[in-house]
Order: structure tokens, then sequence, then C-alpha cells
């Protein structure tokens, strides 16, 4: 078994960081879908497309919801999703090389997934010394 990846970010955002992921490990070891927010979708009908994501993706180990911005829309579905029936973690924050990380780890559960991600987010964040 293993965990399942749901990506739930502002429209566009997700498909475009799968699509990276994809050309950087060339296949993906984790079930993985994506479920964008447009600024006119109706978040109600968002969350149960979630939730059907969501059930599809756990095979017993749970769900990691990878999310762009903490407070945001997709974010804020994503955090309901618990209160139906969702077994899962959410790690808001997301890029890329939170996402291979997460990829790179496909044995690790879901608590240490969510630990390996949000490591992954901030150690891909470095300012350069000019």
């Amino acid at each position: 078994m293993s965990v399942g990846v749901l990506l739930m970010t502002h429209e566009s955002m997700g498909a475009a960081l799968v699509n990276a992921a994809r050309h950087v490990l060339g296949r993906l070891p984790l079930p993985l879908q994506v479920q964008e927010v447009g600024a006119g979708d109706d978040p109600e009908q968002r969350l149960r497309a979630a939730a059907a994501s969501a059930r599809e993706l756990d095979h017993g180990d749970g769900v990691l919801v990878l999310s762009d911005i903490y407070g945001a829309t997709p974010c804020n579905i994503a955090q309901r999703l618990p209160q139906l029936g969702v077994h899962m973690r959410c790690v808001s924050g997301l890029n890329l090389p939170m996402l291979l990380r997460v990829l790179n780890d496909p044995e690790q559960s879901l608590d240490e997934l969510a630990q390996t991600a949000a490591h992954g987010g901030r150690g891909g964040i470095v300012v350069d010394h000019p």
C-alpha cells in the first residue's frame, strides 16, 4: 500500500507542477490527482470533487494533500475533507521541491510524508549570495 497525493491548488498550478515532476522523475511513484480551484468555482462543488478524488486515492494509508497557499480557498477546502471522512494530512506552501521530495519517498507513512513535504518545501527555498 502507499499514501495517495492530492494537489489542491489555484487554477493551472497543480497540473504544471505534475508536468514538471514527470519531466524530472520520468514516472510518478505514488498515486496522484490534482484538484484546481478557479476564480468562479463553487467551493461546495470543489469540496465534493476533492473528497471523491481523496477517496479514490486512499488505498488504506491515507492521503497527503498539498496546497499552494495556507488560508486560500484550495487549502480551506482541503481542511474540510476530514469532516467528510477522509483520512489525510494537509501541507501548504506547495512548490516543486516539496512535490519532488514527497514523490522520492513513496514508502513513507502519511505522517512521515507530511514532514518530508514540509522539509522539502523549505529546503527548496534558497537566497543566493551575490
